[in-house]
């Protein structure tokens, strides 16, 4: 007899924890061009700041090059005067699946480290705790 279905329902693709991004983005130079056809200027520039951001992290470890590659195309009609508005649905659809907007990190469960390198280069006190100590003085001293 067929067991009755369970009234907790299992995940059946648990998740693992986050996938912590480094804050000062990937290093290198970005990977070659996958698409054919000619290379526009304004693609291969976004294209290069793309792959300078953490998210290119994990983009290459998902060996996610064609979609990147993609959203720069659309990116750049999509930025054109006239644009058609069926781009720009595109292009904000690739920016949510390529972990380009807050929502999209954490669904994705990406997280950005702190740079704490460069904010102790800089004199700032690094880490979130140091951070939190300095809103509540702010707040303190408006007080």
């Amino acid at each position: 007899m067929p067991q009755a279905p369970s009234f907790r329902p299992r995940s059946r693709n648990p998740r693992t924890g986050p996938l912590i991004l480094p804050g000062e983005g990937r290093p290198g130079d970005p990977p070659r061009w996958p698409l054919p056809g000619r290379v526009l200027k304004t693609e291969r520039e976004a294209w290069a700041r793309l792959w300078a951001t953490p998210q290119a992290f994990a983009w290459e470890r998902l060996g996610w090059t064609d979609t990147v590659a993609r959203y720069c195309r659309v990116l750049v009609e999509a930025s054109r005067p006239g644009g058609a508005p069926a781009l720009h649905a595109q292009a904000t659809a690739l920016e949510d699946r390529l972990g380009l907007t807050p929502k999209a990190m954490r669904l994705l469960l990406w997280q950005i480290a702190d740079d704490e390198v460069a904010e102790q280069r800089e004199g700032r006190p690094a880490g979130a705790a140091d951070r939190r100590a300095r809103v509540l003085k702010a707040v303190a001293e408006e007080q």
